[in-house]
């Protein structure tokens, strides 16, 4: 069984300010979907996933959930029950692979790195993500310094962060921030700074040989970082 995180779902109050917000981040126009019967929504193309803003009666924007999609699954979304009460979903992809064929010139040069979950039961996680969902543990690390238990599933070039952390332990399971990477930092803040996104001053990643910058602006105040791989 192969699964991939097909969309990465953000929840916004204001589908409109929301959407300007992002396409200045991502360097690319979103894209009206049409759900039947469902939430009205956006789609950002990224070349390893995608960024789907949902309005929802939220107060402020939130990283919702997830959906996966697996080659047995239906067209349609569905609820994947999960055991972090998680808003998870999960379909045959087909949707997102039709989308990309009909808009071939809507891809962000930002990729997806990582996303990153807090949760309380590490275990749970490599039972649910590992086993039931086949998603490879590609690492289980407690790191102290930075916050307890890592858990790294990689999937579709894209890497689930999971953090199980030692002390200010979270009231439930969340999706907390998403991590952008770009092929050179300095040029890509460039371009942001020229549309009005605040940075940080670039610094030195914890993967060495990585630059990274954290956004300041446009990112729905969701915590996103910029990332520059090690070379080679």
């Amino acid at each position: 069984m192969t699964t991939l995180i097909d969309r990465i779902v953000i929840a916004v109050p204001d589908l409109f300010a929301a959407r300007q917000e992002y396409q200045a981040l991502l360097g690319v126009d979103a894209i009206k979907i049409e759900e039947p019967g469902g939430e009205p929504c956006v789609w950002f193309a990224l070349s390893n996933t995608v960024i789907e803003l949902r309005k929802k009666a939220v107060t402020r924007a939130v990283f919702n959930g997830l959906v996966f999609s697996q080659p047995e699954s239906g067209r349609i979304d569905s609820p994947l029950t999960n055991p972090f009460d998680l808003a998870l979903e999960v379909c045959d992809g087909r949707r997102t692979t039709q989308f990309r064929i009909d808009q071939p010139n809507a891809c962000s040069a930002l990729s997806i790195d990582h996303i990153v979950l807090q949760t309380l039961d590490g275990n749970a996680c490599v039972e649910f993500f590992g086993e039931q969902l086949g998603i490879r543990l590609a690492l289980d690390k407690t790191v102290p310094q930075w916050g307890g238990r890592m858990l790294f599933f990689r999937t579709g070039k894209l890497t689930l962060e999971v953090i199980q952390a030692e002390k200010d332990k979270p009231e439930k399971d969340y999706f907390w921030g998403i991590a952008l990477q770009c092929d050179n930092l300095a040029d890509t803040s460039d371009r942001l700074v020229q549309d009005g996104v605040a940075l940080s001053d670039s610094r030195q990643g914890r993967k060495a040989g990585t630059r990274v910058a954290t956004v300041k602006s446009h990112a729905l105040g969701i915590p996103t970082l910029l990332i520059e791989p090690a070379a080679g």
